[in-house]
């Protein structure tokens, strides 16, 4: 799991694709969108959001290759 505080208030520039690359390090696989559906009312805030924003960033797995398990040696 990402390791890093539930809240983050919004900076100047700010939209939901950039905070969910700076804290989760990666974009795409439904991020954004949980990201929003977990956060009632930012999608209605604008692209940027308002410096101040509280955006709550719920935890997720990380990405992770998964080996391969060899049933018989």
């Amino acid at each position: 799991m990402a390791d890093f505080a539930p809240f983050y208030l919004s900076e100047e520039g700010d939209t939901v694709d950039r905070i969910v690359w700076k804290h989760y390090g990666r974009q795409g696989a439904g991020l954004e969108e949980l990201v929003l559906a977990a956060n009632r009312g930012v999608a209605g805030l604008g692209a940027v959001l308002p410096i101040g924003t509280r955006v709550f960033l719920p935890l997720v797995p990380d990405r992770k290759i998964e080996e391969a398990v060899r049933l018989w040696s």
